[in-house]
Order: C-alpha cells, then sequence, then structure tokens
C-alpha cells in the first residue's frame, strides 16, 4: 500500500510561524560560542536545506500555519506554545479543534517553572510539557529535573525531551540515551518521548525502549529521507507502538518536503496508521 494519503495525522511538533526566528532562541543565544552560530537564524541552521522563511510583514501566522495542516490533512497538532506571544494563544482560541498544546520549561529555576507549568496548564489545558537538557546545560537524570518528572506524573503529562547530540553547537552531555534509564527506574508511571534522533545511540534507545512501557520515540527535527533505519525496522517489528510521527516546521523544514518524503519511507501497511496518528493519540491521551 505504502504511505496513506487518507490518514488523519496527528502532528507533535509544530511551532508558530515568525517574523523573527532569532528571538525564538534568544535563551540559547548565551551558549553559543562560535562565531557562526552567533549569525544563524536558528541554531541547527547548518544541518538543513531550505529553510521555511520567516514570515512576511501582513502575513497572518495562524492563517499560514493552519493552511499547512489543512493541505497536509494534519488533524490535530501539537503547538510549542507560548504564552508571550499572542499568535499562539489566537491559534487556540481560533481553532479550538485543531490545535493542543506543548509548554517547553527551563530546569534550572525550578519553582518558577513548577509554578509556571501550573498556571498555563490551569488556563488552558497542556496536553504535554518538553525542554531541551543540552540547550538549558541540565543532564536528564538531574536532580533539577525529577521535580517536573513528578509533576508530569501528578498531572497526567507526557514529557517530551531532545536526547542525543543537539543540533546546536553546545555539550551533548545532558543528553546521554543512557541517563533515561535512570528516569524511567525512578519514575515508572512517567510517560516520556524521545525527540530530535537519539543519534548516535538509536540501538542503545531501542533497547530502553523494550525494557520501559512508558518510553517512546518521535522523529522530530528528521527529514523522512533521514529516519535513522534501525528506527525504521524496530517500527516494522516490535516496536510499531513506540515510534510516533513528528515534523519540525517551521524550525528546519517545511511540510512540503516532510510529506514528500515519507511516502518513500519503508513503513509496513500497518504500521503507518499507528506511526502517523493511534500512537500519539494514545500517548496524549486525546
Amino acid at each position: 500500500m505504502g504511505f496513506p494519503s487518507d490518514i488523519k495525522v496527528i502532528e507533535t511538533f509544530v511551532g508558530m510561524p515568525s517574523r523573527n526566528r532569532k528571538e525564538v532562541y534568544k535563551f540559547l543565544a548565551p551558549h553559543l560560542r562560535d562565531d557562526e552560530s552567533k549569525g544563524f537564524r536558528f541554531p541547527a541552521q547548518y544541518m538543513f536545506k531550505d529553510v521555511p522563511p520567516d514570515t512576511d510583514e501582513g502575513v497572518d501566522p495562524v492563517a499560514l500555519l493552519v493552511d499547512n495542516l489543512d493541505r497536509h490533512n494534519i488533524e490535530t497538532a501539537m503547538l510549542g506554545y507560548n504564552p508571550d506571544n499572542p499568535d499562539c494563544l489566537r491559534a487556540l482560541t481560533e481553532h479550538p479543534d485543531r490545535f493542543i498544546t506543548c509548554l517547553e520549561f527551563d530546569p534550572n529555576d525550578v519553582m518558577v517553572a513548577i509554578n509556571r507549568i501550573r498556571r498555563i496548564h490551569s488556563e488552558i489545558g497542556l496536553k504535554a510539557v518538553s525542554t531541551f537538557p543540552a540547550g538549558y546545560r541540565v543532564p536528564l537524570n538531574d536532580k533539577k529535573m525529577y521535580p517536573f518528572y513528578a509533576l508530569c506524573v501528578e498531572l497526567g503529562l507526557p514529557i517530551f525531551v531532545c536526547v542525543g547530540i543537539p543540533g546546536p553547537r553546545v555539550p551533548f552531555a545532558p543528553q546521554h540515551v543512557e541517563l533515561i534509564d535512570e528516569v524511567m527506574y525512578d519514575f515508572p508511571e512517567l510517560t516520556f518521548v524521545m525527540r530530535h534522533g537519539a543519534e548516535p545511540w538509536t540501538e542503545l534507545a531501542m533497547k530502553l525502549m523494550l525494557k520501559w512501557p512508558n518510553l517512546y520515540y518521535s522523529t522530530s527535527a528528521f527529514a523522512p529521507k533521514h529516519y535513522p533505519k534501525n528506527i525504521i525496522d524496530y517500527a516494522n517489528s516490535r516496536g510499531s507502538d513506540k515510534i510516533m510521527y513528528a515534523g519540525y516546521f517551521p524550525a528546519g523544514l517545511s511540510y512540503d518536503r516532510i510529506f514528500e518524503e515519507l511516502q518513500q519511507v519503508p513503513f509496513k501497511d500497518e504500521v503507518w496508521p499507528k506511526f502517523l496518528r493511534e500512537n500519539a493519540k494514545r500517548v496524549l491521551g486525546l
């Protein structure tokens, strides 16, 4: 059968189009030391071709995003929610049937971030939280992270976490996949979703997913032609319930490219519904 164009997709990684992408990543600027990175529009720019442009003045970012969802049969998209961006709130208000929210947190100021998650969850109803260990320089198993894992269990929220070598030129040690083992041991009820590839430790990621029932993998930030082969093989075998689709729009990939390349990914027919929809639906409690 190949790629099924009739499945209503659940997207687990989308951002609001911006007129100044550097503003989105300003939290990372103090940690970038090489001159080339300081001049990038976004910190991993060197890894991507045909990066979607910033939004022109006069273009409605919400309308642009919804148009992209419509053209590619994306029924529900998990938006990286920025409470300081009025377009994010407008997307939720104008299209409540299309968007759910994920809030990124900085674990360095624990109680400030904890209170912020609680407040925003009570206001809009979060479906997940996320963080970037290498970007915030806080390892996955650091004591600062444990209150957030406990909060996720308390609120019934999955946590989406960047793992593996990061694209931005910051040290990778906080994101080593082996650190997840300790986290899952201490929080067996936690639902943990790996973001951004887990490379070069995808074999270890698969072993850990076999070991821990609530550990998952999403394909965010990877063009489909670059999906790791062993992850595809795992999805086609014992991992069909563990691998879920995620894009990278508008940060680094266009939806036109993503969905064109998805047609060449050799998933088995029975895997596609799980990959594009069912696994995310279960993990996010939709």
